[in-house]
């Protein structure tokens, strides 16, 4: 019985995206993931007592900013020594022989792999070879199987390769290779890196994305890992098992308001997902996105207001415990219920400002003019109520405050197509609720 790790793109020190710009995020937590979701893999190697660890690559997010990263993984293949558990690795894009300039002499149970060419490395007391290559630079679109040798007789076969296969989204296109080129080396586990997504592509013969260790940002929602490959005496993949060993996990909450009316049933939507996703984490915190879906009465009060709803989600996100949920960001996709041609009808006034905001165009870093158009033409209640509104947001937008979409606000403010969403949003709602009766 042979049993290894098959881990990969552990991006060591790698920040995590779009969580540490909020005031009260836990930074501490948030910085230090990748480093702890690395120690969560060597401590599951010792727990299971594995025979060895293969890393298919970006072990490191790019050249050390000091020594630390490196003195942080040397102390971690310490550990693995002191267990017996060699470790065999290759460079990926992010820590290419080109891009990493700092040294540091590692233990005897780390071999890397040549970046020159192909290496094929027996393991001591198992009849397993493992073949590999590591890139010599950031940039690899050869296809580096076809210096691969042909697989060993008699023993169990591994591929050890950083790749994108014939391409991934989302993913650039490095050391390219079909699923073909894989199978005709005649190999009976490839161990891939550089997709993040864990993924099994073939089982016969085993094709494996491990995915990375911890995701980084909203595109890497759900759980990240390593798989642990148990082989049987006769030399066939028995079992291949996916390991958690993410400490933040990424997820998207998607809250359909079809049909809501009420701001406190919104809320307890929110609440009710959050429970949810809380329950599935295992202990994780969660980084969420929160997407506002359908159409509803809210559309747009969900528009006004920025801060207080953020706030308000926030501190939902506080019921759920310490530590367990932050909001990456709020995003409203909702539509509003508005039939835009009985409100066109009701008067001349409602019409050109109706007419003009389908036609309104962003033209200047400011308020286009003609949002300032519209509300030169709205009655004085709502003109008054939208102007106090979009002061509002304005003089929040000039400091270093985050608006409902979470995003990082600067002096230039919000992206321009958001702030005519917002405006849009603001003056039907104005007109459906105030110009007259409810919608």
């Amino acid at each position: 019985m042979i049993r290894f790790i098959h881990a990969a793109d552990a991006h060591i020190d790698s920040p995590l995206k779009g969580l540490d710009m909020h005031d009260g995020a836990p930074v501490d937590l948030l910085r230090g993931a990748t480093r702890r979701a690395f120690e969560n893999l060597i401590q599951l190697a010792i727990d299971e007592k594995v025979d060895f660890l293969l890393i298919a690559g970006d072990l490191y997010d790019g050249d050390w900013k000091d020594y630390s990263t490196g003195l942080f993984f040397r102390g971690q293949m310490v550990r693995l020594h002191d267990k017996g558990i060699p470790v065999y690795l290759i460079s990926g894009n992010h820590d290419a022989a080109s891009v990493i300039s700092r040294k540091l002499t590692l233990p005897d149970n780390v071999h890397i792999f040549s970046t020159r060419t192909t290496e094929s490395v027996e393991v001591l007391r198992y009849p397993v070879v493992i073949h590999g290559r590591g890139f010599p630079n950031r940039a690899v679109p050869e296809n580096l199987v076809s210096d691969y040798p042909t697989a060993v007789q008699d023993k169990f076969n591994i591929g050890l390769l950083h790749t994108s296969l014939i391409g991934r989204t989302g993913h650039d296109t490095y050391a390219p290779c079909s699923e073909t080129d894989l199978r005709q080396k005649g190999y009976n586990y490839w161990a891939l890196g550089h997709i993040h997504q864990p993924e099994i592509i073939s089982r016969d013969p085993w094709i494996v994305f491990a995915g990375n260790c911890q995701g980084r940002d909203i595109r890497e929602t759900g759980p990240r890992g390593c798989y642990l490959v148990t082989v049987n005496d006769s030399l066939y993949v028995e079992n291949v098992q996916q390991y958690n060993l993410d400490v933040v996990r990424w997820q998207m909450l998607e809250i359909n308001l079809t049909g809501i009316t009420d701001v406190s049933e919104m809320l307890g939507l929110v609440n009710q997902s959050m429970i949810n996703a809380v329950s599935k984490a295992e202990g994780r915190l969660l980084a969420v996105r929160i997407v506002f879906t359908g159409a509803t009465h809210l559309h747009g009060q969900l528009h006004r207001d920025s801060y207080h709803w953020r706030a308000e989600l926030l501190g939902i996100a506080q019921n759920q415990g310490a530590d367990a949920v932050w909001i990456e960001q709020i995003k409203i996709a909702t539509s509003p219920i508005y039939d835009l041609t009985q409100l066109a009808e009701r008067d001349t006034l409602t019409r050109i400002v109706l007419e003009t905001l389908d036609q309104a165009k962003i033209e200047s870093d400011n308020l286009p003019s003609e949002i300032k158009d519209m509300l030169g033409v709205l009655p004085n209640e709502i003109r008054n109520e939208i102007e106090s509104d979009l002061t509002e947001e304005k003089s929040g937008l000039a400091g270093d405050k985050s608006d409902l979409t979470g995003e990082k606000s600067s002096t230039t403010g919000k992206n321009k197509f958001t702030i005519l969403e917002d405006v849009r949003a603001i003056i039907l709602d104005a007109l459906g609720t105030k110009g007259g009766q409810a919608l």
